[in-house]
């Protein structure tokens, strides 16, 4: 999916750079030039309390603002309103029990390093930062004055990855933050690096092709291509640019043969600097690793725990076990066991397979590999709870009423044995009344109560109503030479159900049992929606005559509620988009916000210490605060979760841009022979620059220009997420069904391009009145031009 390029929003001059959204800033909160004075024991004026949370990030909370203005009493009640009404004008959001403008950086931030400014100071820019919230502030890297005076380099430079602690600038020139690294992440290729296939020309010397949906070729003199050859995956450095014709690149390192099986993920591996290589250090400690020995564990081997993964899973790290509850106290409940492998008794902290699993972050799983976090002896085998044969894990055993309300629950360290390794179809095969071999023995003992205990913890589910979202997974099945063989999306059966549901009671008893021990972790956390994507969603669900309510005490259910409304109309799957979008993205930190999607006040990942590093932190935790023996978190690890929790964020957000780049380009390179053929669609998305078209059937994407579709003139209609003509009133809204043909595929870019056959659809009335007011929509559409002119090229 090509996406248009972002109009820069700033100028890159040192005293430019934070001007601009600085003042209005400034004006929206009725800030004045003249820097008010703090008065303690008075609630303080709304533009002085901006101003203290703009230079005083870290001390955003109620209570450290309280205590900065020296508020007592009833001030404390008087400061309480004020911060609401702040809120509820939009000039605040609350994040992690702390107060910030919108838009703001957080106090630790994960940056990359940039540029210089025209003193020679490193500039950096948040490394993840929202496609609709514009250009991503600079932010000024500090040196410290004892470094300057030994005429050290600054810590970090140009293309580098570093954690850092933010400072707002006090400054009116310069960027609107400072910075002091606190470490550095990730040291990567120089800014004018690149990624790119190498291609030869008889001429000599060659091109690189852009494997990036907005780069461009560049050209490859005679002598600069090094040990290049023909279709080689390439690391180029640009050395020049000139006004016209291709700009020059030089060879800097060969990776290797984009012809070879496994290609299309070694290039999102490569563009998206993922650790694919285990240093010898970490191979041989994990091949020195032995079993586990019982000291201080439990023997649960001859509990008939079970492993129940995908067909094709290469390790099991979670088995389940159900029976009711005898108790005569709880008459009707079941006792729920949920073990996971204990990776924590493998990986101990600042060993070699700890800081390589730190550096990974997560598993990385494209459609025909997977990058494991920890080296294939730990965690296919090891740390797999393989049928038969024992295996140390974590397990927690869980009471609940037969109206699925928790009662109670407790962990231990055990040693156990798996009963069976069953794959979901093949359970659910067997409750539908057609076991095999296997399954048949296991129906009545093991099977039948875990459907009976999934049956009592859905009434708990349906009462906490977490959000219910209906957006299906496409699966790729790929043929033996890497090429994409079909597309489809698995069944969604009770049996995933049953395993996501209990899965999601241990994390919540995790996360619990370390609250309730005053035990710091690592909690996954779901921010509500802030008020602005509320507001972009009202008013698009305002087209539909669906209402939502206003205020920020939005739950989940308020958004089932609307899907519900939706449900069976033609717009559903564009309600339920449209609700995703409105979504804030989950994280990892060790300030708990509660999830807002799971409609879960306390909730930490626990179940999957294999794959992720914030799982093995909570293991460890949990090892160390109820006594329970060996590899225990350590005081140095709980002082750095800070630290941590913000980079397997960012390492977790890197792998979801590598998986999707990657089905990308293979659905690309599926496509890229049938240029020139008609497709049903639907419209994705909906911008200024034209629409983003799905391809159902395929699960790909790609983009129709707005020059491209019709001699009207479009107006993009924020709003109603539809471009329509001026002059017709036909147009496209975000989920309507279209027919398209391809006209271009660049597989290695992973970009298609799509051309309109369909005609656009009457467009809503108000959309229409809006077109002849003639007015500027907000979201930066023009003015209908005079008549009898011609529409500029790129409007019609």
């Amino acid at each position: 999916m090509t996406k248009p390029p972002r109009e820069p929003r700033e100028r890159t001059g040192k005293s430019t750079l934070r001007l601009g959204a600085r003042r209005k800033a400034a004006d929206m909160a009725g800030e004045s030039d003249a820097q008010a004075p703090i008065i303690h024991g008075v609630v303080p004026p709304r533009d002085v309390l901006m101003r203290f949370l703009t230079e005083n990030p870290d001390r955003a909370s109620k209570r450290e603002i309280a205590k900065a203005f020296g508020l007592k009493g009833d001030q404390r009640v008087g400061l309480k309103d004020l911060l609401r009404a702040l809120e509820e004008d939009g000039l605040l959001e609350k994040k992690r029990k702390a107060l910030t403008r919108p838009g703001a950086l957080p106090p630790v931030t994960v940056l990359d390093i940039t540029t210089r400014d025209h003193d020679g100071e490193l500039i950096a820019r948040p490394a993840e930062w929202p496609e609709d919230a514009g250009v991503a502030p600079a932010v000024l890297i500090r040196q410290s004055q004892i470094a300057k005076s030994k005429g050290k380099q600054a810590v970090g430079g140009i293309g580098d990855r570093v954690l850092a602690k933010i400072f707002a600038s006090k400054g009116e020139t310069g960027p609107a933050y400072t910075a002091r690294i606190v470490k550095v992440l990730d040291r990567k290729r120089s800014a004018n690096a690149a990624l790119g296939v190498y291609k030869t020309m008889a001429s000599g010397g060659g091109r690189v092709l852009p494997i990036e949906k907005r780069g461009e070729e560049l050209i490859v003199d005679a002598g600069a291509e090094g040990e290049a050859k023909d279709g080689d995956l390439v690391e180029i450095e640009i050395e020049r640019s000139g006004r016209f014709g291709l700009a020059r690149a030089r060879v800097s390192n060969v990776i290797g043969s984009v012809a070879t099986e496994k290609a299309i993920s070694m290039i999102a591996i490569h563009a998206h600097g993922i650790p694919y290589v285990f240093p010898d250090r970490v191979i041989e400690e994990a091949e020195a690793a032995g079993p586990a020995t019982m000291s201080k564990r439990e023997d649960w081997r001859t509990l008939p725990l079970v492993t129940i993964d995908p067909a094709d899973a290469k390790d099991h790290d979670d088995a389940v076990h159900a029976e009711p509850d005898t108790t005569p106290e709880n008459e009707g409940g079941v006792v729920v066991t949920v073990a996971i492998a204990d990776v924590s008794w493998y990986v101990r902290p600042r060993s070699a397979l700890d800081q390589e699993a730190l550096k990974r972050g997560n598993s990385v799983y494209f459609p025909d590999r997977v990058v494991p976090m920890l080296p294939e002896r730990i965690s296919n085998e090891l740390c797999s709870l393989k049928e038969g044969v024992d295996r140390p894990a974590l397990a927690v055993r869980m009471r609940f009423s037969k109206d699925g309300r928790k009662l109670g629950h407790s962990f231990h360290r055990i040693m156990m044995r798996s009963a069976a390794k069953l794959a979901y179809a093949q359970a659910q095969a067997a409750i539908d009344g057609k076991p095999d071999n296997q399954t048949g023995p296991l129906l009545e003992p093991i099977l039948k109560p875990l459907w009976d205990a999934y049956a009592i913890l859905k009434r708990g589910r349906e009462r906490r109503q977490p959000l219910e979202l209906d957006m299906p997974e496409r699966k790729i099945v790929l043929k033996p030479d890497g090429t994409v063989d079909r597309v489809f999306v698995p069944d969604r059966l009770d049996a995933h159900k049953l395993i996501e549901e209990m899965m999601i009671q241990a994390n919540v008893a995790a996360a619990e049992t370390l609250e309730a021990k005053r035990q710091v972790l690592v909690y996954r956390v779901h921010d509500a929606p802030s008020l602005a994507k509320q507001e972009g969603l009202r008013e698009f669900l305002n087209t539909l005559d669906i209402s939502l309510m206003k205020g920020g005490n939005l739950r989940a259910n308020h958004f089932n509620g609307i899907l519900a409304k939706a449900e069976g109309k033609p717009y559903a799957e564009l309600v339920n988009q449209m609700v995703l979008r409105s979504q804030s993205q989950a994280v990892y930190s060790p300030e708990n916000i509660g999830h807002f999607g799971l409609n879960l006040m306390k909730y930490a990942h626990f179940t999957s210490p294999i794959r992720r590093y914030a799982d093995l932190i909570v293991h460890r935790a949990l090892v160390g605060v109820l006594g329970l023996g060996e590899g225990g978190i350590t005081p140095a690890e709980e002082a750095g979760l800070n630290d941590i929790a913000a980079e397997i964020s960012t390492f977790e957000r890197r792998a979801m841009a590598a998986e999707r780049d990657t089905v990308d380009r293979l659905i690309a390179h599926h496509l890229s022979a049938r240029v020139q053929e008609e497709f049903d669609g639907r419209v994705s998305g909906v911008t200024k620059s034209g629409l983003f078209i799905s391809l159902p059937e395929y699960g790909a994407d790609g983009f129709i220009p707005i020059s491209t579709l019709g001699r009207d003139y479009y107006i993009y209609d924020e709003a109603h997420q539809a471009l329509s003509g001026e002059r017709s009133g036909l147009g496209f809204r975000l989920g309507d069904s279209v027919r398209v043909k391809l006209v271009e595929a660049v597989p290695l870019a992973g970009a298609l391009r799509f051309e309109m056959i369909s005609d656009g659809n009457p467009m809503p009335t108000a959309t229409r009145s809006f077109h002849k007011a003639g007015r500027r929509d907000r979201a930066g559409g023009r003015r209908a031009p005079p008549a009898g002119t011609r529409p500029p090229r790129g409007r019609r």
